[in-house]
């Protein structure tokens, strides 16, 4: 296939790029580097295969030639308020990545015949009421909170998208993508793999805010990828959700960190109302994903992490 992937330089849609080249496909790749990275797609310079059309896609995208298939993953998505490339910190650009530029894309899908596969999110589930987060669930979301920006961005993007299947009977495909991590990950971006470990690799505390009882479900980019390529190349139209159900508190996670670090120096906490503003429990039910795609995580904590240590020391200046 011909494939599109608006993103392509962040941390997932470029290694979405490399599993689908891999694949034997040709990719399209946009993206305008506001939150995306070039280096994440530096080693496909020279691959006859993939093409690179700086963009955004929020104003208007030119895709020449036939579109098989599009992945919309462009979308500023670090929660750290520091950070320039975070959502805080782009608010308008969030929504209309999620508004216009989803629009946009299914005005290709449509026209062209198009498969096209939005990356949602579990904060469409916002500060969930039931436990573990399944498809059915309708969420918990405050439309006017600091978060909103990108929670009602994705969720709005999930009804534009399900509006053109069901009115223009475009082929479409919704991923509920949960915490994830992995190499190409930004170190600035404010969730919790990048800031542990990087603290930890420089020998530091591990900053823990609030109690540190807040829970997440952890999932290695390998396996998030597979899961979405499976939805890919599926019939389903329906959200999934992909992501590991292995469900730790944010201390058991710091406190995995150290361990497979060999950080001595521990955890310090702190008290921030951004553990106040968190969703206090994320876990999700991935039945679906199992009956429908026949996938399931397959990469542990320890061993992800281990497999994501040699790119945070790259660019720590550490290797």
């Amino acid at each position: 296939m011909r494939i599109l992937i608006t993103g392509a330089a962040g941390f997932l849609g470029s290694h979405l790029c490399d599993r689908l080249l891999a694949d034997g496909h040709n990719i399209v790749g946009m993206d305008n580097f506001i939150t995306g990275n070039p280096d994440n797609i530096a080693h496909l310079a020279g691959n006859e295969r993939f093409q690179f059309i700086k963009c955004d896609i929020s104003n208007y995208i030119f895709a020449p030639g036939k579109v098989d298939a599009i992945l919309h993953f462009a979308s500023p998505a670090s929660p750290n308020p520091q950070s320039k490339a975070g959502y805080f910190n782009l608010p308008i650009q969030t929504m209309k990545a999620g508004a216009l530029g989803t629009l946009n894309c299914l005005g290709i899908a449509r026209r062209e015949g198009s498969r096209f596969l939005l990356a949602s999110t579990s904060e469409i589930y916002g500060d969930p009421e039931i436990h573990p987060q399944v498809e059915s669930y309708v969420g918990n979301v405050d439309p006017i909170g600091e978060r909103a920006v990108y929670d009602e961005a994705k969720r709005f993007a999930e009804s534009l998208t399900m509006a053109y299947h069901r009115f223009h009977g475009v082929n479409t495909a919704i991923v509920r993508i949960f915490n994830t991590y992995g190499p190409r990950m930004d170190l600035e971006d404010g969730r919790a793999l990048p800031n542990f470990l990087k603290q930890a690799l420089l020998g530091q505390a591990l900053t823990v805010y609030g109690t540190g009882s807040q829970t997440r479900s952890f999932c290695f980019v390998d396996d998030l990828i597979n899961g979405i390529v499976k939805l890919l190349y599926s019939d389903e139209h329906l959200p999934v959700n992909i992501g590991n159900p292995i469900e730790m508190t944010i201390l058991e996670f710091a406190e995995a960190i150290n361990k497979v670090v060999g950080n001595a120096a521990g955890i310090r906490f702190i008290e921030d109302a951004r553990s106040a503003r968190d969703p206090q429990r994320r876990q999700p039910d991935i039945s679906r994903a199992r009956e429908i795609l026949n996938w399931q995580p397959q990469v542990n904590l320890e061993e992800g992490i281990r497999r994501t240590i040699p790119f945070f020391k790259q660019k720590l200046g550490l290797a």
